[in-house]
């Protein structure tokens, strides 16, 4: 139930800031995509599955075989990556959304935070990860 509490909490900070973006995409464990077009997107867990819906249909995906999502303007997710490889200042917040300060790079900032879920930005890209 925290997991399924915490994703909440996670998409809905995540929506707040994806007004610019036309896509969600979700990465599972064995590192392959799924692209969701927004537009009338809805997200609902039922039990272990998250259901996603837009115009397009329903699918349901097991959340325990989610690695992470993250929102898109071209349904790709290789701006993500420059911000994960990159040596640039990041913005850290809770959930959320509680600022929780500036970092000089995302490996300074997993190294610093407690275990937990957080939202960075690196002005151009936000990105949600999870610090163990």
């Amino acid at each position: 139930m925290k997991k399924v509490f915490l994703l909440l909490a996670v998409c809905t900070t995540m929506m707040a800031h994806a007004s610019t973006y036309n896509f969600l995409v979700f990465t599972n464990t064995e590192g392959t995509n799924t692209i969701f077009n927004v537009k009338n997107l809805t997200l609902n867990v039922e039990g272990s599955d998250l259901l996603i819906t837009n115009a397009e249909g329903t699918v349901s995906m097991l959340l325990t075989a989610m690695k992470s999502m993250q929102f898109s303007e071209d349904g790709t997710v290789s701006a993500v990556e420059n911000i994960l490889n990159a040596d640039t200042p990041v913005q850290v917040f809770s959930v959320s959304g509680t600022s929780l300060g500036v970092y000089g790079s995302l490996m300074e900032a997993a190294q610093t935070l407690n275990a937990g879920a957080y939202v960075i930005s690196n002005g151009s890209v936000t990105q949600t990860i999870v610090v163990k």
